[in-house]
């Protein structure tokens, strides 16, 4: 079967439900990574460490991996990915040291750098092989949607699975650990059948492909770097991609204490705080959800809706940083959630429609990379902040940025539901 065969509503059914696949096993193991590692000797400071390794090795290879993907497809980097993801959390089951625990997150790292823009890209490709014109906000919405519900299903599921797996001692923590690698076989089969390949050379090895895709990747690379160049609200976005990366590491970081004061309890806070990222997943899904509606109600206007929605989130991160009280604080909280992901499927179709086919995955990446950027400015700056100050002053903080973010959304244009051909994007980029 061939792409063109299929139905623009059938592209979007697998985008959509390869995307839930996709974060399960993410969701089930979330709850448990930092309590198996303690119980197995590791310090609040190695954690720490072990998890900086995930981000470095995402962020080296985060541009590399998404040249890869334009040079020999999409389908083979998501094979690789699935498998990168399932051994790391294999070794994680294995682990009992620090080296042990780095390993399997360098490994879940490179999944991580590998699978940040392919299956998307497949999506706009796929979706494009069917109606050139095709409008790609319903399918990347109903995928942001499907993002945060797998995200919030594996959460209840990875918080449920040590309880009912007592009987088996001190390896019920590894037991929501074994359940996502299970999840990310499925996955893995359900990429095989669903991603039909998209113009890929026949009697071509895997290994070749391979080997000739590394090759093309420093050409890709620069070729993506200088329509960036080119182009004001690519460069906007990635901007944008900074100062979301800043929030989202403020909010992982300082959340858990603010959350734990306000609960008066470290024990019950970190309780509190699990309802309250459930929550807030949900809330994203919902959010991604109404990104269409959103735009609606502002007439078609990416800027004023992306902005709307900016401000809307600064508001619900300060709120929560003001409220005097658990439940207030997690309303505003999730609120936050519920407004930035609404303005993720917009911002996403602008960035395709401004992107040539052959860079499409590199330019997903290179976004990617600037929230980790932005993720690492967040996590170096902002506890120093809150340290010297208070949680409430790093939560403020991270309101700013979210002011900052707004401003920018403005100038950003509606795009046409057409991908660009190559140089499109630097021809327009007098846009905005």
């Amino acid at each position: 079967m061939s792409a063109p065969a299929l139905s623009l509503a059938a592209v979007r059914r697998r985008y959509v439900g390869l995307t839930a696949l996709r974060w399960l096993p993410v969701g089930i193991s979330t709850p448990v990574v930092v309590l198996l590692a303690s119980s197995r000797g590791l310090t609040a400071a190695d954690v720490g460490l072990v998890f900086a390794v995930h981000s470095v090795v995402a962020l080296l290879l985060e541009l590399p991996t998404g040249g890869l993907a334009d040079a020999i497809g999409y389908r083979p980097v998501l094979v690789l990915s699935v498998v990168l993801h399932a051994a790391g959390l294999l070794t994680m089951v294995a682990a009992h040291s620090v080296l042990g625990f780095a390993a399997a997150y360098a490994l879940i790292g490179a999944g991580r750098a590998l699978d940040s823009g392919p299956l998307e890209s497949w999506f706009v490709a796929a979706a494009h092989s069917v109606d050139a014109h095709a409008d790609l906000t319903p399918g990347l919405s109903r995928a942001s949607a499907a993002d945060g519900a797998g995200l919030a299903l594996g959460a209840v599921v990875g918080g449920l699975a040590p309880t009912l797996a007592a009987g088996v001692g001190g390896a019920a923590l590894a037991v929501p650990i074994l359940l996502a690698t299970a999840v990310d076989v499925v996955y893995l089969l359900a990429v095989l059948a669903l991603v039909v390949p998209l113009g890929s050379a026949p009697g071509v090895s895997t290994g070749a492909a391979l080997r000739g895709g590394f090759r093309e990747v420093p050409r890709v690379l620069t070729g993506t770097g200088a329509m960036v160049r080119g182009d004001v609200v690519l460069r906007r976005l990635l901007l944008i991609g900074v100062l979301t990366g800043v929030v989202l590491a403020t909010l992982e970081l300082l959340g858990p204490l603010r959350f734990a004061h306000l609960a008066g309890d470290p024990t019950r806070g970190t309780a509190v705080f699990g309802v309250v990222t459930a929550v807030s997943f949900g809330a994203a899904a919902l959010g991604a959800a109404v990104a269409g509606p959103a735009r609606r109600a502002v007439r078609g206007s990416t800027g004023g809706t992306t902005a709307t929605l900016g401000v809307l989130a600064a508001v619900a991160v300060a709120a929560s940083a003001l409220s005097p009280a658990v439940l207030p604080a997690a309303v505003a909280y999730s609120l936050f959630y519920l407004a930035a992901a609404a303005a993720i499927p917009l911002r996403q179709q602008l960035l395709h429609s401004r992107v040539p086919a052959e860079r499409r995955s590199t330019t997903v990446s290179v976004v990617s990379f600037a929230m980790m950027i932005g993720g690492v400015a967040g996590s170096l700056l902002v506890p120093r902040l809150a340290e010297a100050t208070s949680t409430t002053v790093g939560f403020l903080a991270a309101a700013g940025a979210l002011v900052g973010l707004a401003l920018i959304s403005l100038r950003l244009p509606t795009p046409v539901t057409a991908t660009p051909a190559a140089g499109g994007a630097q021809r327009s980029n007098a846009v905005g």
